[in-house]
């Protein structure tokens, strides 16, 4: 039987009652609970959008929904090949045959997939957002891996030995760390994940991980988060809300950081054997250099493994963000100069406080102080030429219970 061509009226009646299918399908997804991770309300959209390819409100939804709960950090990350690189080493280093792995935060499946390839027998990654660990799944299907690898959707705290997992993990792997370390709850998890899912004596990735704080100068950082004014008018008093500065890769690559001295330990931790104790230090930063000081920066190196290493300090690239305390005020300074900070943590947020500069004595003096404190961290001081790097804020956005009706881009 010959089929026949639609007629104009009838492609116009078809596409008016697709159309009207799809807005139903739209108002059913702006008004669903999002508690869910969003999963009823995009499998509503892509019903939606097959019907209707071309919907605009139903495309304009669906990228709603995908920016609040798959963060864009995930793909600057996912493009860094140093990070990449690095974790791929680390882990061919230290998983060994026949290792059950627990990978913390399985994001696209990457790490879990580098650790099936180094020969773990079995891999267990968990992801607490169910849009994400749904495209997991897929990803590691359309690599050839899931008969080794499990995707569990759920947080690392709600895994239970013998049910989610058969046995203690002989490695834990994860990078829920932000650009201090801190912000995304690592030490919490990796406390309870290698006292509670691990093996007595597991082996972690990352290892080790150093906070440190460095002087810095940088007239553009200034001008970018404190501009004094605008058409005229002076802006200070709005200041006080800009104590912090989480650049971004354009930021940090406009700004042109210019270290005054070397960088100086802060923090250490042990991912191995990791606990939650708040901790607090007070240190003197050196000027090797003279100079006007705008900020602390504020960065971190993590051990992945033996001499596999990632860092965001000034001379790194990557997508890492970058975090400098800005000064009430700019302090000028001499060379051999001390500027005394305190720091602390409760091992989930990082504070830092500047207390006062102590000037350069005697040159001899202070130029000992500096060269000790440079020969305590020679890797941190290698050049005072203007830096520029790439990178990333990585940032969590939690809130579930609303629904689409209720955001806006």
């Amino acid at each position: 039987m010959l089929e026949t061509t639609p007629t104009p009226s009838q492609k116009t009646q078809d596409f008016n009652e697709a159309a009207q299918k799809a807005d139903g399908l739209v108002q059913l997804a702006k008004f669903e609970s999002l508690a869910d991770g969003g999963m009823r309300t995009s499998q509503l959209l892509s019903e939606a959008l097959t019907i209707a390819p071309h919907h605009h409100e139903a495309q304009v939804l669906r990228e709603r929904l995908h920016q609040m709960f798959v963060p864009r950090w995930h793909f600057p990350m996912l493009a860094d090949k140093v990070r990449n690189s690095a974790y791929a080493k680390a882990i061919k280093a230290k998983v060994r045959p026949g290792d059950v792995v627990l990978d913390i935060g399985c994001g696209a499946g990457l790490t879990a997939m580098l650790a099936a390839r180094a020969g773990a027998k079995h891999v267990y990654t968990c992801e607490q957002q169910p849009l994400i660990a749904a495209a997991a799944v897929r990803v590691i299907e359309e690599n050839g891996l899931s008969d080794r690898i499990t995707v569990i959707p759920k947080l690392s705290h709600e895994l239970v030995v013998g049910v989610d997992i058969p046995e203690p993990a002989d490695v834990v792997i994860s990078e829920i760390v932000d650009t201090v370390l801190l912000g995304e709850g690592a030490l919490a998890t990796l406390t309870h994940a290698m006292s509670v899912l691990a093996k007595p004596d597991a082996r972690a990735i990352p290892e080790r991980g150093t906070l440190m704080a460095q002087l810095v100068e940088s007239d553009k950082l200034l001008a970018l988060w404190r501009p004094q004014k605008a058409e005229g008018f002076d802006l200070s008093a709005f200041h006080r809300f800009a104590s912090v500065a989480q650049m971004t890769p354009n930021d940090f690559a406009a700004c042109g950081l210019r270290a005054l001295g070397p960088a100086t330990d802060l923090f250490q931790f042990d991912f191995t054997k990791p606990h939650t104790k708040p901790e607090r230090t007070t240190e003197e930063l050196a000027c090797s250099i003279a100079g006007t000081i705008h900020a602390v920066f504020v960065s971190f190196e993590m051990e992945l493994a033996p001499d596999i290493l990632l860092t965001n300090d000034l001379y790194s690239d990557g997508h890492w963000g970058r975090t400098a305390f800005l000064l009430d005020h700019p302090k000028s300074a001499d060379a051999g100069s001390l500027l005394r900070i305190t720091a602390q943590h409760d091992s989930a947020q990082l504070s830092l406080s500047v207390h006062d500069i102590i000037p350069c004595a005697d040159d001899a003096g202070h130029a000992t102080v500096w060269m000790k404190r440079a020969m305590r961290s020679p890797r941190h001081l290698q050049d005072t030429h203007d830096l520029a790097a790439t990178a990333n804020s990585k940032r969590r956005q939690s809130d579930t219970k609303e629904s689409l009706e209720n955001l806006v881009l």
